[in-house]
């Protein structure tokens, strides 16, 4: 099957892994020709039987399936399949750095950015969630408000969600969360009416004046939950 085709050119790129590498773009479109696909790799690799998982020692494929499980399962299989990377894959927390990665026994100087990236999609993501990115209302989201001027790799946000109501904000740094570092984040595109309120971890409020739909906010990057509410 084709992994993707480049009109330009006149090629057509096949799969190197069959039907796994394909699921991902599948889901939204086929979602029973991509759940068919992962359904037999997941039979191929036992993780719905009772023996122990096989053909997952190669970081290529076992990222494919870690991506495309997350869109699939939130029972034994996910789990199963978490146990085997916590086992095989060399699971690494730099804690001078902040990061958590896999090294999948590459003997190398530098964490692999792709397998990584697919690793951590499939860890984050919930049934479902893939595809209603796509298959979602065409609502108004790119309108909604937005935060920018993150101060990444050194701070990162856990949260910024708007409700409709409030944008919901946590930020977390990347070294140890007791350090008291603060930080500031941008909001963009606040609606104009009414007045604003940001409502501070320890319970305490302090009015905020969106000049144009725009605010600068002061985190402290420990992980607390802020919430800037229109009233």
């Amino acid at each position: 099957m084709d992994l993707y085709y480049d009109p330009v050119v006149n090629e057509h790129v096949s799969s190197p892994m069959g039907l796994i590498a394909p699921v991902w773009y599948l889901a939204p479109q086929r979602p029973d020709v991509a759940r068919a696909a992962w359904e037999l790799a997941v039979a191929i690799t036992d993780l719905d039987g009772d023996g122990d998982p096989a053909g997952l020692d190669d970081p290529g494929f076992a990222t494919l399936l870690a991506l495309q499980t997350g869109e699939f399962d939130d029972g034994p299989v996910r789990d199963r399949l978490w146990q085997v990377f916590d086992e095989v894959h060399e699971p690494t927390w730099d804690h001078a750095r902040g990061e958590f990665t896999f090294g999948f026994r590459l003997d190398e100087p530098h964490p692999r950015g792709q397998l990584n990236a697919r690793a951590m999609a499939g860890w984050v993501c919930t049934p479902g969630a893939w595809s209603r990115i796509f298959s979602g209302p065409d609502d108004d989201r790119f309108d909604q408000p937005t935060v920018i001027g993150v101060d990444f790799p050194e701070v990162a946000l856990n949260e910024a969600r708007w409700d409709g109501e409030a944008l919901h904000l946590a930020a977390r740094s990347r070294t140890a969360p007791s350090d008291g570092l603060r930080t500031t984040v941008t909001t963009t595109a606040l609606p104009p009416e009414g007045t604003w309120t940001l409502l501070r971890p320890d319970q305490t409020t302090v009015s905020i004046d969106p000049k144009g739909g725009s605010v600068e906010i002061e985190l402290v990057a420990d992980g607390g939950h802020y919430e800037l509410r229109r009233t």
